[in-house]
């Protein structure tokens, strides 16, 4: 047993509806126990590849809200939330998070808004509408990182210049030193970047452990970079 908090996660089908969209992911054929090792875990993919899926079933099994938050956020604006949280089981370490945070960026919007209507004196509001996007969502992320915490995040890099997922790159990389864990969603092949750590990918059939080179992320990206004038000239062809 490693120290992590999460070790892994356990799914019983039989909990899952026939009918129900979850089978019908090709990533999860066939997969009955994941296991993680490293404090800092990201799980990339197509879209519907069924990633943000796992961190929303994860997040929720563990007992945070479905749209985001602390596990004292109890709200929803739009229960959409998938039944694989039904179907997971947690595989929980010896030790126990002293914080954790699951930000979501499609709803980070609704998170802000409750943050403000849960403040009272002894706990400030931070005023994130009051701030631009991407600075708001940097700083939700910052104000929550702390040692020993565990981390839900999705596509955080969605509000973020290429200068802020530096900036968030190296706070996660702290944090995780402090003894924090990540789960994190992402197409950003500069937070991919952090060293050390461990991607699942969710393309080609089952969930897959696969390097930093070996994601689309890094392969579009170095292959748009090094051949900007051809590739467009492919794709712009009339």
């Amino acid at each position: 047993m490693n120290n992590q908090f999460i070790q892994g996660v356990s799914f019983d089908w039989n909990k899952i509806d026939e009918n129900s969209y979850i089978r019908k992911i090709e990533a999860f054929h066939e997969i009955d126990q994941l296991f993680f090792s490293n404090p800092i875990t990201f799980f990339v993919g197509e879209n519907g590849s069924g990633k943000s899926t796992l961190l929303e079933a994860i997040a929720i099994a563990h007992g945070f809200n479905p749209e985001g938050g602390t596990k004292n956020y109890l709200f929803s604006t739009h229960d959409t939330h998938s039944d694989l949280c039904d179907a997971i089981r947690i595989i929980r370490g010896y030790r126990k998070e002293s914080w954790g945070y699951f930000l979501r960026a499609e709803s980070f919007y609704n998170v802000a808004t409750q943050e403000e209507e849960y403040a009272d004196s002894a706990h400030p509001s931070a005023r994130y509408h009051e701030k631009s996007h991407g600075e708001s969502f940097l700083a939700l992320a910052q104000n929550n990182l702390q040692p020993d915490g565990l981390y839900l995040f999705d596509e955080p890099e969605a509000a973020l210049s290429p200068q802020r997922q530096l900036t968030l790159l190296m706070e996660i990389y702290r944090c995780a030193k402090e003894g924090a864990q990540f789960f994190i969603v992402t197409h950003s092949p500069i937070l991919l970047g952090i060293p050390d750590c461990e991607i699942f990918c969710f393309d080609h059939g089952q969930i897959h452990t696969c390097s930093y080179e070996e994601t689309d992320s890094y392969q579009i990206t170095e292959m748009f970079i090094n051949n900007r004038n051809a590739l467009l000239n492919n794709l712009l062809r009339e």
